[in-house]
């Protein structure tokens, strides 16, 4: 009995082996976007709120890692025309005071890291649920950009 299930764990460990390295190798970039809201009250009675996000590229970089001991060249792969739009802030409610609500880069490298914020200041006071933020960007061997959907209620 210890035998086949021996043979099952091998298989199995071989199959995740295989599958793992079919994802490490696949050289694509890996978006992880984090979006914070804070809100400042002035002294005023004014609410403020500051926006920012950190775009990381996890690309090949996890893979990287955690195969490093199998695969010995694994080229990171970078994005290109990265673009943050966060149009979710009514004009009604909400007025820009500082900074914009999307940014356009170049380029994002592997592992690397981007950051945006933006100020607004509210005209209204209650609670608010946001809409998603939209990044989109390119891969050097695709034509079409690539879209992510950032949902984020505050």
């Amino acid at each position: 009995m210890a035998i086949p299930s021996a043979k099952l764990l091998i298989s199995a460990v071989a199959v995740f082996m295989l599958v793992s390295a079919s994802f490490a190798t696949s050289e694509m970039p890996f978006m992880v976007v984090h979006k914070k809201a804070t809100l400042n009250r002035l002294k005023s009675g004014a609410e403020r709120v500051l926006v920012s996000f950190d775009i990381y590229n996890q690309g090949s970089a996890l893979a990287l890692y955690l195969f490093a001991s199998f695969f010995s060249a694994i080229h990171l792969m970078a994005a290109y025309d990265v673009t943050l739009t966060d149009n979710s802030w009514d004009k009604k409610t909400f007025e820009v005071v500082n900074g914009n609500t999307s940014r356009t880069w170049e380029r994002l490298d592997a592992g690397g890291i981007l950051s945006h914020s933006f100020e607004l200041e509210a005209r209204v006071k209650g609670r608010f649920h946001g809409a998603p933020a939209l990044v989109t960007f390119r891969i050097p061997t695709k034509a079409a950009l690539q879209r992510t959907q950032l949902h984020y209620y505050l």
